[in-house]
């Protein structure tokens, strides 16, 4: 984000207003918004989000074990959709030991 600041401050600035824009029109509470922004910044592997929706949770009336508990759910989710993504792309591994699928990939 600092990069953008400096070289694409519009946009930055677009960026503080859809969050203006997310808090006037929330539909939802607190506590919830910051359950799912942790979510889902765990999936994206933000440390600073991370950090900043644990925080948010637990100011707005979240427990650690609540927080634990979508840790957990992540994590699984996660590991069922890679489970799935990979076994789809691996789904003809015959035909890749027989040498009848290319990668695609410059050796």
């Amino acid at each position: 984000m600092r990069m953008l600041a400096e070289f694409f401050p519009e946009f930055a600035e677009q960026l503080d207003q859809m969050d203006e824009l997310y808090g006037d029109k929330r539909t939802i509470d607190e506590k919830t918004y910051q359950f799912i922004c942790f979510a889902l910044s765990i999936e994206a592997r933000s440390k600073p989000c991370v950090l900043k929706h644990f925080k948010g949770a637990l100011e707005a009336g979240a427990t650690v074990k609540e927080l634990a508990y979508i840790l957990a759910l992540v994590m699984r989710e996660a590991a069922g959709a890679d489970d799935c993504w990979t076994h789809d792309v691996l789904g003809d591994w015959k035909e890749i030991l027989a040498g009848n699928v290319d990668c695609g990939c410059a050796r």
